[in-house]
């Protein structure tokens, strides 16, 4: 017999004679006759009741029926007589397919966020991250979809790498040297022409130089995968290894990548309000009261576009106090972002360039050579959750930029090489997956929505 998930059941128009559903049992409730189950695969929110007769043969197995076991149970389904639910199973066959004892660590009870990080091999079980990692997958088909029916092309930047995009510094070196004995230059530095890629490498910091490559000869291409920060930051909004997303659109300036970046946000939303309502309504009822209204804010209201000057004036202005002081040239914090979004505009903002000295090497110079085509995407609750920039097509000005930044040409040159072989005007942004994740669910901690957190300190599992 096919096995029908929990959802397939609660969803289905009518009583079914012959069903198998299997999973893990949260609860049991035993009455004389009667030993009540609630099972759960994970395929939705709400689990499946599951009446087991006591004057079934199988009977004597519900005693080994636990919080946590496994089992595998056939029968008829049928309407519910109680009241909850509209479905529930009469079992015919009752299987423990694995047995948990009284160690099982999720039994009906309340569990901080911090136990949970430290199980999280278990914690998927729970309702709160089984409907986060469920809502992770959705916006994850959610993104490519987006990205594939606007004839984006999908390109795998590489994990290892060479070069610091972002030029922060913050990298994981990749090597195969001997940390013990390794080979020395003539000065006495490591050598590292004698590693395994004969040069320093890393872990990437992000897949925009690479995506550029590909944008200059498709156009439309957008990279989605796991980028790294070996930056010592305990916060609640910083890991060390996340995803990203980032598009890269040729023959595009900084107004077209903000419309692209704005209506990708929009669109993300209006997915996850459309096909994880079950898991949202769970969200605002246990996490954040407020998710749904916040999320619709986001949605109805167009974006407030502003220039970072003009927001520099608005902060120095509101009389407000804020934590970190606020000057033209200084980098705008997350309370600052929120201000923006949440007190002055009241909307979603977008705010656009940025002095050149806060920001990397690649991003297009404006006219009055103190700004840069940078913005960034604000929303309420979390503050940036964009960021992007039209790059610099202009071979000289970008020369000039990596000699700013003390770049090596040499290290470049395949990038150079693009502004020197039919070089177009072009724009891309990054938005951070978890970041995404967290504004979407309401979960206040980036170690919440991955599966398994990397963070200072903590490489478990």
């Amino acid at each position: 017999m096919k096995r029908t998930t929990v959802k397939d059941a609660l969803a289905s128009a009518t009583s079914v004679d012959s069903i198998l559903v299997q999973g893990w049992v949260r609860t049991r409730r035993d009455s004389k006759a009667f030993s009540f189950l609630e099972i759960n695969d994970g395929s939705c929110l709400k689990g499946l009741q599951v009446i087991v007769d006591a004057a079934l043969p199988d009977y004597p197995q519900v005693a080994r029926a636990t919080t946590g076991a496994s089992v595998s149970i056939t029968g008829k389904l049928v309407e519910s007589k109680g009241a909850g639910q509209k479905w529930e199973v009469v079992a015919e066959t009752l299987a423990i397919v694995g047995e948990a004892d009284a160690t099982y660590p999720l039994q009906k009870k309340g569990h901080t966020l911090e136990f949970l990080r430290e199980i999280a091999h278990l914690r998927p079980r729970s309702n709160l991250f089984g409907a986060v990692f469920r809502v992770r997958s959705r916006l994850a088909y959610a993104i490519h979809r987006f990205f594939q029916e606007r004839g984006f092309v999908y390109v795998h930047a590489p994990i290892v790498t060479a070069s610091d995009c972002e030029g922060a510094g913050e990298l994981f070196r990749v090597t195969t040297l001997d940390p013990k004995n390794p080979p020395l230059a003539e000065d006495g530095s490591v050598d590292f022409t004698q590693d395994f890629f004969g040069k320093k490498s890393y872990l990437t910091v992000s897949g925009q130089l690479e995506a550029e490559v590909f944008a200059c000869a498709f156009s439309n291409v957008y990279t989605f995968g796991p980028t790294f920060r070996a930056e010592n930051s305990n916060t609640s909004r910083h890991a060390s290894e996340f995803w990203m997303i980032e598009p890269e659109i040729a023959f595009c300036d900084l107004r077209g990548n903000m419309d692209l970046a704005e209506e990708f946000v929009k669109a993300l939303i209006r997915d996850v309000r459309a096909h994880c309502a079950e898991d949202l309504e769970f969200f605002s009822k246990f996490v954040d009261k407020g998710l749904l209204a916040r999320l619709d804010f986001v949605l109805e209201r167009p974006f407030q576009r502003c220039s970072y000057t003009e927001a520099v004036e608005i902060l120095e202005k509101s009389g407000k106090t804020f934590d970190y002081s606020v000057s033209w040239g200084t980098n705008l914090q997350s309370e600052h972002e929120r201000f923006l979004t949440e007190e002055h505009f009241k909307c979603p903002v977008t705010v656009f360039d940025y002095p050149k000295e806060i920001k990397p090497f690649y991003m297009r110079l404006n006219d009055d050579d103190r700004t840069v085509t940078a913005m960034d995407v604000l929303v309420p609750g979390i503050g940036e959750i964009v960021g992007g920039s039209q790059r610099e097509e202009r071979l000289d000005v970008l020369l000039a930029n990596m000699r700013r930044h003390g770049l090596s040409e040499k290290d470049y040159s395949w990038y150079l090489d693009l502004r020197r072989y039919g070089t177009v005007p072009h724009s891309g942004f990054g938005l951070g997956f978890e970041r995404m994740l967290m504004f979407a669910t309401g979960v206040g901690n980036i170690r919440d929505v991955i599966p398994f957190a990397r963070t200072p300190g903590h490489c478990e599992f």
